[in-house]
């Protein structure tokens, strides 16, 4: 129970359908000395999140998961960032932490599943439990929950996934919740303010460099690090005069970063690593590499724990680090984390 609207819909559900239901709310950030807590997981959160579970009539539990939260997420999030490549910490926190951490201890406590308030479906097929979209397209999340395990699929419910955001607000309001109408949260829930870069700097410290172009090898700008740029990044280069200017290549080791014209960003083929399957597969598949994104059709392999997808449409600006998710029409077929692109040969 995150104290926002969706888990707090999602849990009164499961309460009329007779389960007996636990509330918990996931403390994933330290608390300051003066009660304030730095960004994911306020202390409102944690609040809204009691008030709902005391109006449903139901236990409810604060669990401190901020130690392995900053080592499995922030820490993952600064290493990749360092290394050249752009993290998704949505993707790692479901993956180490909601559907990792939490059920392992769920299952300690003689739990039988968890539940949130994701809008993805899971359904039961012929080889098993499957992982599918959101009936609602614009809030489907089917993208972020792809690298569970199959384990963790089948100990997982969720009761929104049929749903459209209106419908669930309006049956918050009906329910008498207080949750209601309180806004989602979109930026990164540790890094609130949006400023990425800053955070990363803040970390790890300037590490100055040239900012190269990549046509004529000219050196066109300095900047603070190479963790404050993502391939396809436009704005924020510093570059003044001359064409558009994309970021097309990030090297940490070299702390250059290379801008050239968009036509150097579209690639046709993706590299995978750390393979997630779910279920029967398929070679040819959609496939989806941003939470929102719009899937290209692509033939899909793998080759010594590699995955090669191979894009019948190029698409453009994708980075190292990002994820990349297999659809069978509505169907999770897989996913990986994206580690090498090729650019078009005609570009």
């Amino acid at each position: 129970m995150s104290g926002g609207v969706d888990s707090s819909v999602a849990t009164a559900r499961l309460v009329d359908a007779g389960h007996e239901v636990v509330g918990v709310h996931l403390a994933l950030a330290k608390t300051h000395s003066n009660g304030r807590t730095r960004g994911c997981c306020t202390l409102d959160d944690a609040r809204d999140a009691r008030r709902v579970a005391d109006m449903l009539g139901i236990p409810f539990y604060v669990w401190d998961l901020s130690e392995q939260f900053a080592h499995d997420v922030i820490d993952d999030f600064l290493a990749e960032y360092q290394a050249g490549r752009t993290p998704n910490p949505c993707v790692r926190c479901n993956q180490s932490i909601k559907f990792k951490a939490v059920l392992d201890r769920a299952l300690a406590m003689d739990f039988d599943a968890i539940a949130t308030g994701h809008y993805a479906r899971v359904v039961t097929g012929t080889t098993g439990v499957e992982l599918h979209r959101a009936e609602d397209s614009e809030k489907d999340q089917s993208y972020v929950l792809a690298v569970m395990s199959p384990e963790a699929l089948d100990r997982t419910i969720l009761p929104l996934g049929d749903d459209v955001k209106d419908t669930v607000r309006n049956e918050a309001e009906q329910r008498g919740l207080l949750v209601a109408r309180k806004p989602d949260s979109h930026d990164i829930c540790f890094i609130p303010d949006g400023d990425t870069a800053g955070f990363v700097a803040r970390r790890v410290g300037a590490q100055p460099g040239d900012m190269v172009d990549a046509e004529t090898g000219d050196v066109v700008g300095q900047h603070d690090g190479t963790f404050g740029f993502t391939i396809g990044q436009r704005r924020g280069l510093g570059i003044a005069g001359g064409p558009p200017r994309y970021v097309v290549d990030v090297n940490p080791a070299s702390r250059v970063v290379t801008v050239g014209p968009p036509t150097l960003l579209d690639i046709d083929r993706i590299e995978g690593i750390e393979p997630v399957w779910h279920g029967a597969r398929v070679t040819e598949v959609m496939v989806q590499v941003r939470a929102h994104g719009a899937p290209v059709p692509a033939r899909v392999s793998e080759v010594e724990g590699r995955v090669i997808i191979d894009l019948h449409e190029s698409i453009r600006g994708l980075a190292a680090g990002q994820c990349a998710v297999m659809y069978d029409g509505t169907r999770v077929m897989g996913a990986a984390t994206v580690d090498r692109t090729r650019r078009l040969a005609s570009a």
